[in-house]
């Protein structure tokens, strides 16, 4: 499977051209299709940028970035394996999420066998698919659930009381119980904004210990003035409380707010995506520090026995190739030079990053994301990452 044209991401869409999109069977290794190499120049054709000299590609990236993100800290997992035994016939499609459950269990919501960013997947003719899965640790699937529910789920999450949350392209948010039934939506469906009633492509949901409701809205216009930036706050009717944040890049501002967790005080994280770097308030929204550390944050997890801190990147790139064709602009959505893309684990507690699990892919990164957009850690330490390139992998301790 080649790729011949990768993504171009811009204003919070990904579109794809001449991808194979078939589902996971890739073993524990990347093949080329999955790192998004991009095709050579055809015979003939003069390059329209130089080509590195053998020995200067892949490009070799420093200890630490220019934001001061380490490249070079230790990898205490095992190779990435394929997780997730589906039902017959079903295959992966790309996914933002996976979570563990208060009982252990691992919860995935994929977009209903499709490669799509986090539009329109699970309607149509998809509506009769469950996007919702339960595994064990090993894998077992044990609940296949939430048909007809969702335009494009995004990600889900749990509160303390074990009842599901899940963040919708269709500009809604769900409350569920474990076997699907809906307790609770907010949102109007298929009617974007910025009213305390509405969202636009809101991206994940988290729950305060005293019930209260944050929203990170929204995934649209990443690198552009479309599309929302803000922390919606709800009590836990779904009555508004308050918003805070707007495009830009000062404390307290956003451009795609795309992942929220909680860490044992009851602080809120915030992965500010097109800003590369996480941000962290009280609950009333009161800024308290950023760190860039982490990478360019797509998915956050705060294991709140512990406050360790699982933060992956699976966008950091620059503009170059190594094919003499400009296959993507200089800057933009998705930069991040200097970062290699992956799983950083340290401590929600001061910040520090104490290990990597690294995205294998040459740099610099063509244009498809890769790596987890979702990241979870069982009871046991063990990481999952749930791709856009429509895979859930399990990366075990050793």
């Amino acid at each position: 499977m080649h790729i011949a044209a990768v993504a171009a991401c811009l204003a919070g869409s990904i579109v794809l051209a001449g991808q194979n999109a078939g589902g996971p069977g890739r073993g524990g290794g990347l093949s080329s299709d999955v790192c998004g190499a991009p095709a050579p120049l055809p015979e003939g054709e003069r390059p329209q940028q130089p080509v590195f000299p053998a020995g200067a590609y892949p490009v070799s990236l420093p200890a630490v970035s220019p934001t001061g993100v380490r490249n070079d800290l230790p990898n205490p997992y095992e190779t990435g394996v394929d997780f997730g035994q589906l039902p017959e016939g079903r295959k992966w499609g790309s996914s933002g999420s996976v979570t563990t459950a208060p009982d252990g269990t691992i919860w995935v919501a994929d977009r209903c066998g499709v490669l799509s960013a986090s539009g329109p997947s699970c309607d149509g003719p998809r509506a009769t698919m469950n996007p919702i899965f339960q595994f064990d640790t090993s894998g077992k699937l044990l609940k296949n659930i939430g048909a007809g529910l969702f335009v494009g789920p995004h990600k889900l999450t749990f509160d303390a009381e074990g009842d599901l949350w899940v963040a919708d392209g269709g500009h809604q948010v769900f409350k569920l119980d474990q076997n699907g039934k809906v307790l609770l939506t907010i949102g109007k469906k298929g009617q974007p904004g910025s009213g305390t009633d509405q969202f636009d492509t809101p991206t994940e949901v988290a729950v305060a210990a005293n019930g209260d409701i944050f929203v990170a809205d929204g995934h649209t216009g990443g690198g552009t003035a479309l599309g929302n930036a803000r922390i919606v706050k709800f009590d836990k009717t779904g009555k508004f409380l308050k918003s805070w944040g707007k495009k830009g890049m000062g404390p307290g501002e956003f451009d795609v707010p795309h992942s929220l967790a909680f860490d044992s005080r009851g602080r809120l994280f915030v992965a500010d995506r097109q800003n590369s770097r996480v941000q962290i308030f009280d609950a009333d929204g009161r800024f308290i520090d950023q760190w860039l550390q982490f990478g360019r944050p797509s998915a956050i997890y705060i294991d709140k026995r512990t406050d360790t801190m699982y933060v992956s990147d699976s966008e950091s790139r620059d503009g170059r190739t190594n094919t003499g064709r400009n296959f993507l602009q200089p800057t933009g959505y998705g930069f991040n030079p200097g970062v290699r893309r992956g799983i950083r684990i340290g401590s929600a507690r001061d910040g520090k990053v104490t290990s990597f699990i690294p995205d294998p892919c040459d740099y610099p990164y063509a244009g498809i994301s890769n790596m987890g957009e979702g990241v979870t850690a069982d009871h046991s330490g063990n990481v999952y990452d749930a791709e856009l390139s429509q895979r859930i992998r399990k990366f075990a301790r050793r």
